[in-house]
């Protein structure tokens, strides 16, 4: 008997402590937090200390996580391209009285994560950091990334506590444009980092949905949800979001499969069959992209439009399309059919021939160029094999093509400042964001836009254009003023400031315990929807 009391006890012991080790678990289960990994294609962390570089792919994932702008975009949707929506300004006009004058309206009751209030002094003061360079916050690095943004920009003044009035140089209908990737930072957290943006960068504070947790520079950046963030919509359905860059799509392939990622931008294509067979979930959708090269129009090959002209004929679109396994559309121009901007453009289809007459006739044969490339960066698509399949498509007409890999932050400042600063090179192949006519057109294409002042690197020149560009700048009338973009979009397809490849169909894979995400139509994603389970 006495045995058996013993052998019960142990059996009750043990049953006791299985059930205190599951309950255990079960609420380590519950307290556990949700985690979404992300692979970027970035080959480092997008600063994070306000305007982050990395291009739009830095905006993506850190400057829309941490922080907000003015003006914020609606990423709800997927059927329809993505649209500009209130941010920390809830409505905005430009005044009846003074068209130069820009009225924002600010939201009331937000505050950034360090408690610091949002209002019109704190929108004045990110306004002047990355405009006037006398104020102890200016800060000359994201100046220069925001520059091709503020060229028209005069000044700006507090009207009242909720109120802010913008100013313009000279008119400008398409001036709040300008004003959708401003990030804003709190003031109180740069006053107290005594306007140290790397002291700042140890704990940066905005007003998005995510807050900074900590960051491991090249490795991984992490951000936890912010529980009291303004749009309830909007606050994340995960509790920690981490980013990490992989600039290799393989790498980034690799990484979802064997589960350390749960999300990544721009699989490999050529293994889009095994992610399906692993349960992985594809997502593609059209958006305002185009896979482009700018030319040098002031020196060299390409200041004859004739050679630009041969380079368009001489690209076989098709045959990228399906090197990309169908993950693209051929863009033979700015603007597609679809967009309002389109006009009576003819774009640029396969004419080999044509290609090499136009040679023959610029005297430019056989026609040496030489490129700069990156080997990854934001709406990059497939650089390497990409930029391969041009360069044997060029020289099969008479083009001799030489390749110049640098990384993205390299081709972003060689962009930003122009071609008289890296002379040597006859093109430089990018992504264009042309979610609006500002990026798509103006930036671009005007010569008051050559770089460094906007993102005209070869500093493209027609009277047409410009002249046209004021015009529409003036025009408050959004009929009259789409006819003119529209003009413009045809003159600058007969005469090319680029050579005009693909669009991409931002092609991202998920893992098959990610759930809730929307694929808007826009270099910007929503991740606040999104569950891990």
């Amino acid at each position: 008997m006495k045995n058996n009391e013993i052998t019960w006890g142990l059996k009750r012991s043990a049953s006791l402590l299985a059930a205190g080790l599951l309950l255990a678990l079960s609420a380590n289960a519950a307290k556990a937090e949700s985690v979404l990994r992300v692979g970027m294609t970035v080959s480092d962390i997008p600063d994070w200390s306000g305007q982050p570089d990395q291009g739009y792919e830095g905006a993506r994932f850190v400057g829309w996580s941490l922080y907000d702008s003015l003006i914020n975009w609606d990423l709800s949707r997927s059927d329809i391209e993505a649209r500009m929506a209130p941010g920390l300004a809830t409505e905005w006009a430009v005044d009846p009285q003074n068209d130069k004058r820009w009225i924002f309206k600010l939201r009331q009751g937000v505050k950034f994560h360090d408690s610091c209030e949002w209002n019109a002094k704190s929108a004045l003061w990110n306004i002047e950091r990355l405009t006037v360079q006398t104020v102890p916050q200016f800060n000359p690095v994201q100046y220069a990334r925001q520059r091709s943004r503020t060229g028209n920009l005069d000044r700006a003044e507090v009207v009242d506590d909720y109120t802010l009035a913008i100013y313009s140089k000279t008119p400008d209908a398409l001036f709040p444009y300008n004003f959708y990737n401003w990030f804003m930072i709190s003031p109180c957290a740069g006053e107290a980092a005594k306007y140290d943006y790397s002291e700042f960068a140890k704990h940066p504070v905005g007003t998005g949905p995510y807050k900074f947790d900590k960051v491991n520079p090249r490795e991984r950046l992490e951000l936890v949800k912010n529980a009291e963030y303004w749009d309830k919509k909007r606050i994340p359905r995960h509790d920690r979001l981490v980013l990490l860059p992989m600039p290799e799509s393989t790498t980034r392939t690799a990484a979802l499969l064997s589960g350390q990622a749960d999300f990544i931008e721009a699989p490999a294509p050529d293994m889009i069959d095994r992610l399906k067979e692993s349960g992985a979930q594809i997502y593609t959708n059209e958006y305002p992209h185009v896979w482009v090269y700018a030319f040098n129009t002031r020196k060299g090959p390409f200041s004859n439009v004739k050679v630009r002209q041969a380079a368009n004929y001489a690209i076989n679109r098709e045959e990228m399309v399906e090197m990309l396994n169908g993950l693209a559309v051929a863009a033979g121009s700015t603007y597609s059919e679809k967009s309002p901007f389109f006009g009576g453009a003819k774009p640029y289809d396969y004419q080999p021939e044509k290609a090499k007459a136009l040679l023959r006739e610029a005297n430019c044969s056989p026609c040496e160029i030489r490129i700069a490339m990156s080997n990854s960066g934001s709406g990059m698509m497939q650089p390497l094999s990409m930029n391969e399949l041009v360069k044997e498509q060029l020289e099969q007409v008479g083009f001799k093509v030489t390749l110049s890999v640098v990384d993205w932050n390299s081709i972003m400042s060689i962009s930003q400042k122009g071609w008289e600063a890296n002379p040597d090179y006859d093109a430089v192949n990018g992504a264009n964001p042309i979610i609006d006519p500002v990026s798509a057109i103006f930036r671009r294409y005007t010569t008051a836009s050559n770089a460094p002042q906007g993102l005209n690197w070869g500093w493209y020149n027609n009277a047409k254009v410009d002249e046209l560009a004021k015009q529409a700048q003036q025009t408050f009338d959004v009929g009259k003023q789409t006819e003119i973009i529209s003009e413009m979009h045809r003159l600058t397809t007969e005469d090319p400031p680029l050579l005009f490849v693909v669009r991409d169909l931002n092609p991202r894979a998920l893992g098959p315990n990610v759930k809730g995400f929307v694929q808007a139509q826009s270099w910007f994603q929503d991740l606040t929807p999104i569950t891990v389970e």
